[in-house]
């Protein structure tokens, strides 16, 4: 038996298939330093993505970067509110960020719901080509697809699957990010 009414409501199914505007992500332009922080964080020793010498004997011919480098949040401008201080102000119990002004290029409309409890539910990686030293990682977002659960316990749950397509400046598709949230 169910707790609550059903959370996938037209405004809801309506922001299905809403795309973000195309927009640069990540750090900038693949650079070594930015590159040996990546790997660094990533702990991946593989020296296609910092030895030259060794880079050229590979099927690559040159250092690659490993294929989520470029992909990421970024740095946000200075003058850019960020959002986990700004919602640990205004709730210092908050368990997301879901009310924050987003205030970053690319960003999707919020889902219309009043579920407040986010879960990252996992993702999905299509890989396709390395970005390489020089490129420009671009990306855009799209929400794919939204669909409801009821937990055992006769909650209703949204699950959001946002598809991220993330290209060079060269237009040649790098890879394709299918996350997926749990909204409570």
């Amino acid at each position: 038996m169910t707790t609550s009414a059903t959370k996938l409501t037209p405004e809801v199914k309506s922001v299905i298939g809403a795309t973000s505007e195309f927009t640069e992500a990540g750090w900038g332009v693949v650079n070594k330093e930015g590159l040996r922080r990546f790997t660094h964080a990533i702990m991946d020793p593989d020296p296609r993505y910092w030895d030259n010498d060794f880079a050229k004997t590979t099927r690559y011919g040159e250092v690659i970067a490993p294929h989520l480098h470029g992909g990421g949040g970024g740095r946000p401008p200075w003058e850019t509110l960020d959002p986990v201080s700004y919602t640990f102000r205004q709730n210092p119990i908050a368990d997301s960020t879901r009310d924050a002004p987003s205030g970053r290029q690319g960003a999707l409309p919020r889902v219309p719901t009043d579920l407040v409890r986010l879960l990252n539910a996992g993702n999905e990686i299509e890989m396709y080509k390395h970005p390489i030293m020089g490129d420009r990682v671009y990306s855009q977002n799209k929400y794919a697809n939204i669909i409801e659960r009821v937990g055992r316990d006769g909650s209703h749950m949204l699950i959001v699957t946002t598809e991220t397509s993330h290209w060079n400046q060269r237009g040649e598709l790098l890879y394709i990010n299918r996350g997926s949230s749990i909204r409570r």
